[in-house]
């Protein structure tokens, strides 16, 4: 479904007479012409957030004239490359790192690191900087995100005496004792395969950093280097002990989750969307905690998984100029404030100096993403990876958590298509 709205008449949430302060003092050049926006922002929660940040954007800037084009979010990815080509909008959504790499490569995304040399957006956005980087320049800025960590059965851990792992070798005592008590350390279900792709992530960016991820993630590495099995290594270890509940092929990750809510499993390596159902199935705040993937290696920062949803400015842009204060604007600390709240995105916001809604989870995530997280922003493995690599390589990972032994026939698996689409 494709549908445009003239911002000018888009009704404003009560949010909209939130004053953008500083923001707008230090942004009020005059704007004139016409501002094209393109999002893939088509369910209903998230559009009428970019509707209504559009209308407050409008009314600082009531000279120029804004339309906006909202498109199914399948039908965009299929259309993006048409029409940052031809007939191109001034700003566009998609999403951070590999995702932007073809159209980056393409020529098709304008360099906008002139923006992140500004204090504004270089001093509170700099934990998303790795993600919009490409060849040492950004091409684009974030406007939400979400985190991913290790949500666990509090009353469980009290139970049996054990408090959240910071190093790896505390992760595998308190696993042992789990698995003593009768329980799975973790649940998961890789029937749809990219659950195990969050654990390859985060394992590899323990063991071997965000930079060697990203390097694997661009074909630079071999699959068969030593320091790939060295991922797997720490992976079969929680494997061998009993770590993850049986079966786990034959779940989806929404059918994990009753394994955790019974008892059977302390934890869940997830995204923060993770939260509600678990909420939803009787569990209190008191009984769920969150904890940041432990260190495994103590010689590289800490990098965290944490998808990020873009704006671009397409090359072919006719109105640059009000497109680079269109993204001055989303990225601000009150902007960033009011569309991440509850009542919009109930996501994170990525600008370091906006507030969180209060919700326990969401706080400790977005500490962990502004502070805790030197070693960079990840976007997930079906992101960060091209899509057919992604798709071999999560097949591969599903089938290493079955059957470890397999190991070196998975890698030259993997291996044999690195090299074939280098």
């Amino acid at each position: 479904m494709r549908s445009i709205i003239k911002a000018s008449v888009v009704a404003l949430a009560t949010a909209a007479t939130v004053a953008t302060g500083a923001f707008a003092a230090n942004h009020s050049e005059q704007l004139t012409g016409d501002l094209k926006i393109f999002l893939d922002t088509s369910n209903p929660a998230p559009r009428a957030t970019m509707e209504e940040a559009i209308g407050r954007f409008q009314e600082m800037h009531p000279d120029l004239n804004i339309s906006t084009t909202v498109i199914d979010r399948e039908a965009y990815k299929t259309q993006i490359r048409n029409f940052l080509t031809a007939n191109a909008p001034d700003v566009a959504t998609w999403y951070a790192a590999n995702r932007m790499r073809p159209y980056v490569e393409a020529g098709l995304f304008e360099d906008v690191s002139d923006l992140w040399a500004e204090p504004e957006i270089a001093e509170n956005l700099a934990s998303t900087k790795g993600a919009m980087t490409i060849d040492g320049k950004q091409w684009g800025v974030p406007y939400t995100y979400y985190q991913w960590g290790v949500y666990y059965r509090q009353d469980i851990f009290n139970e049996l005496g054990l408090s959240e792992p910071a190093t790896w070798e505390e992760e595998l005592a308190n696993c042992q004792k789990i698995v003593d008590s009768g329980r799975a350390c973790y649940t998961i279900g890789t029937k749809f395969l990219w659950t195990a792709g969050g654990w390859f992530d985060y394992l590899n960016m323990r063991t071997n950093g965000f930079d060697f991820h990203m390097q694997l993630a661009a074909g630079e590495v071999a699959w068969t280097d030593p320091r790939v099995r060295e991922t797997f290594k720490n992976w079969k270890t929680l494997i061998d002990m009993g770590g993850f509940i049986e079966n786990h092929q034959t779940y989806s990750w929404q059918e994990a989750l009753p394994f955790m809510v019974n008892g059977q499993a302390a934890a869940y390596l997830m995204g923060n969307f993770a939260v509600a159902p678990l909420r939803e199935a009787g569990l209190t705040d008191d009984q769920l905690g969150f904890y940041q993937f432990p260190a495994i290696n103590p010689d590289v920062a800490m990098a965290e998984d944490a998808p990020t949803d873009t704006f671009h400015i397409p090359s072919n842009a006719a109105n640059k100029d009000a497109a680079r204060a269109f993204l001055r604007f989303m990225v601000s600390a009150d902007e960033q404030t009011v569309i991440n709240s509850g009542a919009n995105l109930g996501q994170l916001p990525v600008n370091a100096s906006a507030k969180v809604d209060e919700d326990k989870f969401l706080e400790e995530g977005f500490a962990m993403l502004s502070t805790n997280s030197p070693g960079g922003v990840a976007q997930f493995f079906d992101r960060d990876f091209p899509a057919e690599m992604a798709k071999i390589g999560m097949e591969g990972f599903q089938e290493f958590m079955v059957r470890p032994d397999n190991l070196d026939a998975i890698l030259e698996r993997l291996e044999k298509a690195r090299q074939r689409m280098n």
